[in-house]
């Protein structure tokens, strides 16, 4: 696959689980951000590894490949390849393209090296192995080397996923054969003779062509050479093996010529032509000197099958859809995870609710309050729409609400608490009455307002609140004049406190306690002094300050006060 597909794909498959991380799986915060970090490390560094040129790769090897697109054949060849025509590794013909791999064990990384530069030839490659047993003097090497070759066909299958096609070749020449031919052996089929400028036909059909017998000679000797092949050969490819599957050869190809580069006198051919007619030797079993002609069964080629690889783009979008697809599938379970985990929630809080008691009000109102806090977040989302977590069509909020609602209306608040409200304390204003009065005396003194004015106030006049007057004397004297003193010190201060101020009578109360309430003690001059006053004080008493009329309650006698001492 091309650099830019695989780094798409990289992107592509980090998005997803970025996405994954971030929106659906159930992850506490902390690891979302941990899994998402290493999602992203991840990704870059497959996206820099990603179309790296594979190790050891020998561009040069492969400088005459067709430019893309090419639909042909394309033939690994392996084995004996001395008679390959031209210089280079790459041949092209009209029919496809052959590439020798010059070592057997190479076969797999040739085959890497040209699907890095070609990937969409992988349902377009075959391979052919030539095995010539006149370059072969003894078994025990051959056998070695097809082993290797038969698993470097299956590797190569698996990597590419392809059947790739199996050719079997063998070439022989001698002095005695007249024209080069070739022969193909496929499966459940007739052998066939391949000629040059020549109809394919079996062999039945070629022999009776020849009144002179020598075509029945080549016959024989092909015929043998057959027989050495599925003895030694194909045995190696297709025997049970526990190490090695067996790769079954889509054909089996014969060539016969007459000169052979690389051809040894004491070979396996020759040993085997001595087993099988009793002869030491015959001059035509030899190959004549000379160039050998190219040995490349191009006629089959358009006989191979087709492979079904797909294009690399095709492949990258499979991969991507697959991708989407397990991520879609992963999204899934989490949502279904995270609707699970909220019935679970919110039916415990339901039950948990219907189980405490009405009468135990505090734990009773703490599980309206959780309801509560779900009520509005279910109203939330459905206003909204759900989170992305809770959705793809799984959602199950909605079953929710009612039976959330249906338990806050059921509930009842506790009644109110029956202890009786704390009386106010009614605001006192002491003065003394010397500041206020003469000894004696129950007229006020001319300097008396300022102090009157500084203490007052904070004296408001309001329905519902009585203004009490009263006053107090020490115990020097007779106890009913100083109760009678009192009284008329209170009433004086009551009279300048409703005329200046302009207050009804109706919020004033006037009080004398003569000796009868002392504060200090009256032993002493200093709590004499304290104990002669007058408190002014406010008390609230229903019917109290009423007012009929048009005559309005000053809301506060200190400020009118203030206001007339401007004056």
């Amino acid at each position: 696959m091309k650099p830019a597909l695989q780094r798409g794909l990289w992107l592509w498959a980090g998005v997803l689980a970025v996405l994954l991380c971030l929106l659906f799986l159930p992850l506490p915060p902390a690891a979302r951000g941990v899994s998402t970090g290493v999602v992203i490390m991840i990704v870059i560094i497959g996206f820099i590894r990603a179309g790296r040129q594979p190790v050891g790769t020998d561009v040069t090897r492969f400088s005459d490949l067709p430019e893309e697109p090419y639909r042909l054949p394309v033939v690994l060849v392996c084995g004996e390849t001395a008679g390959w025509p031209g210089k280079s590794a790459v041949y092209q013909t009209s029919q496809g393209c052959w590439l020798r791999v010059d070592e057997g064990c190479e076969l797999h990384h040739v085959a890497r090296e040209l699907l890095w530069l070609r990937p969409a030839w992988a349902g377009q490659l075959a391979a052919m192995i030539c095995v010539n047993p006149q370059q072969y003097a003894c078994g025990q090497v051959l056998a070695p080397r097809l082993y290797e070759l038969r698993w470097q066909i299956g590797r190569l299958r698996r990597e590419t996923r392809q059947a790739v096609p199996l050719l079997l070749s063998s070439h022989i020449a001698g002095q005695a054969v007249t024209e080069s031919l070739w022969q193909t052996a496929f499966p459940s089929e007739p052998v066939r003779v391949w000629q040059d400028n020549c109809a394919p036909c079996g062999v039945t059909a070629w022999t009776s062509q020849d009144e002179s017998g020598v075509r029945l000679q080549q016959q024989a000797m092909l015929n043998s050479l057959a027989n050495w092949f599925s003895q030694h050969i194909s045995p190696t490819f297709i025997d049970e093996n526990p190490d090695i599957p067996p790769v079954l050869p889509y054909a089996v190809l014969f060539h016969q010529g007459q000169s052979m580069a690389g051809a040894i006198e004491h070979n396996l051919w020759v040993d085997w032509l001595r087993q099988q007619t009793s002869l030491g030797q015959v001059a035509g079993w030899m190959p004549v000197e000379g160039k050998e002609t190219s040995s490349l069964p191009d006629f089959v080629l358009p006989l191979l099958p087709k492979g079904h690889a797909s294009t690399p783009r095709r492949r990258a979008i499979c991969h991507a859809l697959t991708l989407f697809t397990v991520a879609a599938m992963i999204a899934l379970c989490s949502s279904g995870w995270h609707n699970r985990q909220l019935l679970q929630r919110i039916a415990f809080d339901i039950q948990h609710y219907y189980t405490v008691p009405m009468q135990d009000y505090l734990p009773k109102a703490q599980a309206v309050v959780v309801l509560r806090s779900h009520a509005t977040q279910l109203d939330s989302w459905s206003r909204n729409g759900e989170p992305l977590r809770l959705g793809l069509g799984l959602y199950q909020g909605s079953s929710l609400r009612m039976p959330v609602l249906n338990a806050i209306k059921s509930y009842v608040p506790p009644p109110p608490s029956s202890e009786p409200k704390p009386t106010p304390i009614p605001k006192i204003v002491r003065l003394d009455s010397m500041s206020l009065f003469d000894v004696g005396s129950d007229r006020l003194k001319p300097g008396s307002t300022k102090v009157l004015v500084n203490a007052l106030v904070g004296i408001k006049a309001k329905p519902g609140w009585l203004i009490v007057v009263a006053g107090h004397t020490d115990d020097t004297g007779d106890e009913a004049s100083n109760q009678q003193l009192s009284l008329k010190r209170a009433v004086s201060v009551r009279n300048w406190m409703r005329d200046t101020g302009e207050v009804p009578e109706s919020c004033f109360a006037v009080q004398g306690y003569g000796e009868s309430r002392p504060r200090e003690t009256n032993d002493t001059e200093a709590g004499r002094a304290a104990n002669r006053r007058v408190e002014i004080s406010l008390v609230p008493q229903a019917n109290a300050c009423q007012v009929t009329g048009a005559t309005p309650v000053s809301p506060a006698l200190g400020d009118a006060l203030t206001q007339k001492m401007e004056k």
